[in-house]
Order: structure tokens, then C-alpha cells, then sequence
């Protein structure tokens, strides 16, 4: 659990991003922070030199489906990092830790095979008061936090 803003980062050190193209995976899955992380991820791509026709969006059912949507924008689009944006609460069952894990391999594994940057921005938290918390509340928004990483990911993509 983030103990510090997640929205804090100095501009001054990001890299030029006005030649990026990025996409967005985003669950539907709990829209209520899913679209609080893709407003985040947006505006600080933009906000940081990224033309608005250089960010394409994706939407799918869940966290699960992030895996796939990566994939399928990876070999389609033509692009420099996505983000992978989901949201997973723990319940009463394991289903939690199979989706957590399965989303995070399987965005692990994207990195490995392809040239192209994933950046995972799942949040998997205990609670929804939590999730809300790192998607725009007390702990800012971890959609910034992504969005940067993305940035300088790209950066390091193109050295």
C-alpha cells in the first residue's frame, strides 16, 4: 500500500514525449477507479507533451482480459507503451489471488516477448476504500504514476 502521493514527480526530469503513441488497456471491471486511473494516465500524457491522437484507448470486460487486449494492440498498432490499467479487490474467495496473479504474469510475460513496454497499473487491494484511495483520493492516482513510467519507458525504448 502506497504510503506516499502517487501523483508526485518532478516534470522537470521527464523525458520529450511529443513523438510517443501510446495505448490504454482499461478494464471495465470496478469503473468507478478504472476510469479515475485512465483520467490520471491521460491527462498526465498529455500534460506532458503527448498529442491526443497518439493515445488509443481500448476497453475490456476485466482485469483478466488486460492480458489479451496488450497483446492484440502490440501486434496491430503501431506504438511505443501501453498501460494496463484493472482493478481487483479481494473477496471472500481465491479468485483474488488467481486474477492478481494471472494479470501480473501474463503482463510480465508481454514484456519478455515483445518490444514494447507494458506498464502494469492494476490495483490490487484489499478493499474498495483502498483502490479509491490510489485512484484519485488520499494517495493521489496511481494513472499518473503508470503514465510517467510509460514516458520514460518509451524514452528508453527509442535510446
Amino acid at each position: 500500500m502506497a504510503t506516499t502521493n502517487l501523483s508526485d514527480y518532478d516534470k522537470t526530469i521527464i523525458p520529450n514525449s511529443k513523438i510517443f503513441r501510446f495505448g490504454i488497456v482499461v478494464s471495465e471491471w470496478n469503473p468507478e477507479i478504472t476510469e479515475n486511473l485512465f483520467i490520471g494516465a491521460k491527462n498526465t500524457l498529455l500534460g506532458n507533451g503527448v498529442l491526443q491522437e497518439n493515445i488509443i484507448r481500448w476497453d475490456v470486460p476485466g482485469s483478466f482480459e488486460l492480458i489479451y487486449g496488450c497483446k492484440k494492440m502490440i501486434e496491430t498498432l503501431k506504438l511505443d507503451a501501453i498501460i494496463a490499467i484493472g482493478n481487483v479487490i479481494q473477496g471472500e474467495t481465491k479468485h483474488f489471488d488467481f486474477v492478481c496473479d494471472g494479470v501480473t504474469q501474463g503482463i510480465k510475460d508481454l514484456n519478455i516477448k515483445y518490444n514494447i513496454p507494458v506498464i502494469f497499473c492494476v490495483l490490487t487491494d484489499h478493499t474498495k476504500q483502498q483502490s479509491l484511495d490510489r485512484s484519485g483520493g488520499k494517495h493521489g492516482n496511481k494513472g499518473i504514476e503508470c503514465a510517467i513510467a510509460a514516458i520514460k519507458m518509451a524514452a528508453l525504448r527509442a535510446f
